[in-house]
C-alpha cells in the first residue's frame, strides 16, 4: 500500500528530517544544467525560444562538459538568473571579475 510523503515525513524522527534536509539542501546546491532547467520548471522548447535557437542545440549545451563562460552565460540568464565565477581556496572565496563584461 503506498503511502503520501507527508505522513512518512510526519513518522521521521528529528535527526531523519535533519539529514534530510541536509540531503536536499545540498542537492539544489550542485546540479546539471538539465536538471537545473526541469527544476525552475522550464522546457527545452522554452529555453530554445528565449535564446533563439532550435531544441536541439540545447539539448546539445546540456550535455556539455566544456563550453564557453559566454553560453553557459545567456543559458543561465534564459533561465532567469545570473553567472558568477568563483574561485575557491583554503583562505576563502575571490569572484573572478575578468567575465562580468561578456
Amino acid at each position: 500500500m503506498t503511502k503520501k510523503f507527508s505522513v512518512l515525513r510526519n513518522a521521521m524522527g528529528e535527526s531523519a528530517k535533519a539529514e534530510s534536509e541536509k540531503m536536499y539542501k545540498e542537492a539544489l546546491a550542485s546540479m546539471p544544467l538539465d536538471e537545473l532547467r526541469h527544476a525552475r520548471g522550464i522546457s527545452q522548447k522554452m529555453l530554445a525560444e528565449v535564446l533563439h535557437v532550435q531544441q536541439p542545440a540545447i539539448a546539445k549545451i546540456e550535455k556539455r562538459a566544456d563550453m564557453y563562460i559566454s553560453t553557459l552565460r545567456s543559458h543561465i540568464e534564459a533561465m532567469g538568473g545570473s553567472l558568477e565565477i568563483m574561485a575557491q581556496f583554503p583562505e576563502g572565496t575571490v569572484k573572478i571579475s575578468n567575465f562580468s563584461q561578456l
